[in-house]
């Protein structure tokens, strides 16, 4: 090779060299900034459904959406737009079991439903079954702040012009019960059993012409969902909700659908709600691959307790080898706590999340594992504190205003328990309620990752004030033996 050849050569060889190297340069400067453009939008890659049960979150970081009634961009799964989607999809019939229902896209999509020929079907708590425009201002007077807030807070919502006061095509447009009443959408209470509302109807649950079930934790309030109306700051209560096509676990919820309905509104007085309900067993049944156990609440107070959800969650967390996760809204079950201390002594990692509001009061098990004696323990000589306190136990930081509204958690990673089941003796023994338990991988992955995201930004232990509260009240009674009165000796 001469010398001008050899040249030429090695000038192409170094000029190739630095184009790749610039080349990796790039990609990294590229991927950087990809990442960089990605930590700053929050948004985190999208995780695989399973083909017959889907989950969605109203605070998923994988997903972004539009708050209809504000027009804010929002990170999370639009819930509402999930229901109404479902909803607009019904053929034949729509049942609705819902706490509470103030969103007006979704009142229009179950009037819809009607107009198309579906046969339509609603209960509501009575507490929450009137149109916020049916209220006198006399009645408005009565309110508690809490509710007096909320009414408050509908006003704004429903002046879209915001000239200070309430059109009848503002009202039309926003006050969801209206809508459903004026449409003649066959509904009814609580009050239906010729009751006062035995309990809670704490229900949150669709079926969709016998074959699609939606259940979860959120009502359907803008709050629950996409946040207070007038503080845009909050990204809505922490909620899930799950859709699952499955003409068998349909069955179920239409079989409690029926014992709720009766003969509906006007006809003979043999709707049940709460108490007055039949104990329903444990169903099993598998979808598509997926475990699934069911179970609705209440049962009577001397049901055998491995019988009742309470029962069902103390099973499932006997059952554990690795790790439990916990994200609830209110915890209250000292059976349940034992077992979790059990588990824990075998080396199981224990986690719990409580709403702030519930995780320092004086019934909570978040004492138990604290390792703190609660007041009402020292009242009674009793004493449920952990013997190896739990430094994995706190409360998680959300946006002010917003509230961890879940019921659910994860056993080793591929079993979820969820629903509108609070962990809570009300809950087992009074309210309607749902509880889920699906083991499966896939499913189990977006309630990991919702849970992981939580555990992010957590503050852990008791507060220095509860501590010292507990410790002084417990030692002031510490020669005192008084007999526990029946709510404190009843879990």
């Amino acid at each position: 090779m001469g010398f001008l050849a050899y040249s030429r050569l090695r000038y192409q060889l170094r000029s190739r060299y630095r184009q790749f190297i610039y080349g990796i340069l790039l990609c990294g400067v590229i991927a950087i900034a990809a990442n960089a453009c990605q930590a700053q939008s929050g948004i985190v890659p999208t995780l695989p459904q399973h083909p017959n049960i889907q989950v969605f979150f109203n605070q998923n970081q994988a997903s972004k959406y539009t708050d209809p009634y504000r027009n804010i961009e929002r990170l999370g799964d639009n819930l509402e737009r999930v229901i109404t989607d479902n909803i607009s999809k019904a053929k034949v019939s729509l049942d609705i079991a819902v706490q509470e229902l103030r969103l007006p896209n979704i009142a229009k999509a179950i009037v819809d439903a009607q107009l198309r020929g579906v046969k339509v079907r609603l209960i509501l708590e009575n507490n929450y079954s009137k149109a916020w425009s049916e209220f006198t201002p006399e009645q408005i007077a009565k309110l508690n702040p809490r509710d007096r807030d909320r009414y408050k807070e509908f006003q704004r919502f429903a002046d879209i012009n915001n000239d200070g006061r309430l059109s009848e095509d503002e009202l039309d447009r926003r006050d969801s019960l209206k809508l459903i009443k004026a449409a003649n959408i066959p509904w009814l209470d609580d009050t239906a059993d010729g009751s006062k509302g035995s309990g809670l109807m704490h229900h949150k649950f669709l079926v969709i012409d016998n074959q699609v079930v939606l259940f979860g934790s959120a009502n359907f309030t803008m709050s629950d969902i996409h946040g207070d109306f007038t503080k845009p700051e909050t990204r809505g209560n922490a909620n899930n909700l799950v859709r699952v096509d499955s003409k068998e676990l349909a069955s179920h919820f239409q079989k409690e659908f029926n014992i709720m309905w009766g003969d509906g509104p006007n006809g003979k007085s043999d709707s049940l709600f709460g108490s007055k309900k039949p104990s329903r067993k444990i169903d099993y049944l598998v979808v598509g691959g997926a475990q699934i156990r069911i179970k609705f609440s209440p049962d009577p107070i001397d049901t055998a307790r491995e019988q009742t959800s309470n029962g069902l969650i103390a099973t499932a967390i006997a059952g554990t080898k690795n790790t439990v996760d916990m994200a609830l809204f209110v915890y209250s079950a000292p059976f349940i706590s034992t077992i979790l201390e059990e588990r824990q002594q075998n080396n199981v990692k224990i986690r719990t999340l409580v709403d702030p509001q519930f995780a320092y009061r004086d019934y909570a098990s978040t004492l138990d594992m604290w390792g703190l004696q609660s007041n009402r323990d020292c009242k009674v000589g009793k004493n449920s504190a952990w013997k190896q306190p739990l430094k994995t136990v706190g409360i998680p930081n959300l946006t002010a205003g917003d509230i961890l509204h879940h019921k659910f958690a994860i056993l080793d990673r591929n079993l979820i328990l969820t629903g509108s089941h609070n962990w809570t003796k009300a809950a087992n023994h009074t309210n309607d309620e749902t509880l889920v338990a699906i083991q499966n991988e896939i499913v189990a992955a977006h309630y990991q990752r919702e849970y992981d995201r939580l555990y992010q930004n957590v503050t852990l232990g008791p507060t220095a004030k509860l501590s010292q509260a507990t410790s002084l009240v417990c030692a002031e009674r510490g020669k005192a033996k008084t007999k526990p009165t029946t709510e404190e000796s009843e879990f």
